[in-house]
């Protein structure tokens, strides 16, 4: 029970990794607070997730909302006392290169990938000092070294930047005890990829075995890693157990760089 007696809060809470990360928060202990746009589908989550509504509240937030980031922080303390760690899942992830990426999708890629982490974070760091320290897990993606099969220019480029955020608020926010690391998945075995096999499968009239097989040629242990995957070290930075551990990035990668 590694985050017992902790209040996360996670971002981004869909029928992905955000997802993934709450029922683990609370299969280790913990409280979680899950935060997304959509207030019936978040409802509805948190029903799934407990039932009894004691240990999960569904509170809607907008990430690039200065003032909404500032609201969710306060509902965590107002329900659970304290807040001890964020799990920053929420992003936006437009598809095209330099040509088709219309720069409008560039701006609110960077609004939501970059700026709202850091605003979600900045309105997080009053309740953190208050509870004694706390630790920020961020969301990083391998495109930002390896370039993905489909272009993804603005993504790529607000996780390159996010990357950067990550080391500098590790840096400025440590005297502070609030960790900053990043978990760094590659694909993940989610809803997202499974949709890009089915439009690969169909687009190129093959097989989904056949897409699928191909991607997992890529890593060295021969397995797309799940969102679950991602969640589980996403978990651990979120707890104690990591407490001297801030700055740092990890690959959920299934040794996929080292086979290139």
């Amino acid at each position: 029970m590694i985050l017992e007696n902790k209040n996360i809060l996670v971002s981004g809470v869909g029928p992905g990794l955000g997802r993934e990360i709450a029922s683990r928060v609370l299969r280790d202990g913990g409280n979680v607070v899950i935060g997304a746009r959509k207030a019936e589908s978040l409802e509805a989550a948190a029903q799934e997730l407990d039932p009894s509504g004691e240990r999960v509240l569904a509170h809607s937030f907008d990430i690039t909302d200065e003032e909404s980031c500032a609201r969710i922080i306060t509902a965590t303390e107002e329900r659970f006392g304290r807040l001890d760690g964020i799990a920053q899942v929420a992003a936006a992830e437009p598809m095209g290169d330099l040509d088709s990426t219309p720069m409008q999708d560039f701006r609110t890629t960077t609004e939501v990938n970059v700026i709202g982490s850091v605003q979600l974070v900045k309105a997080a760091v009053p309740a953190f000092e208050r509870a004694g320290g706390g630790s920020v897990v961020l969301i990083g993606s391998q495109s930002t070294e390896l370039p993905p099969p489909s272009p993804q220019l603005a993504y790529s480029a607000s996780k390159g930047a996010l990357r950067a955020v990550s080391i500098a608020l590790s840096t400025e926010l440590g005297p502070k005890k609030i960790r900053v690391n990043t978990v760094v998945p590659t694909w993940m075995w989610g809803p997202p990829v499974q949709g890009y096999i089915t439009w690969q499968a169909n687009e190129r009239g093959v097989t989904e075995d056949v897409v699928k097989g191909e991607i997992e040629s890529l890593f060295s242990l021969g397995e797309i890693p799940a969102d679950d995957d991602v969640a589980e070290a996403v978990v651990v930075f979120l707890s104690d157990r990591m407490r001297m551990v801030t700055g740092e990035f990890l690959r959920v990668d299934a040794g996929q760089l080292k086979r290139l």
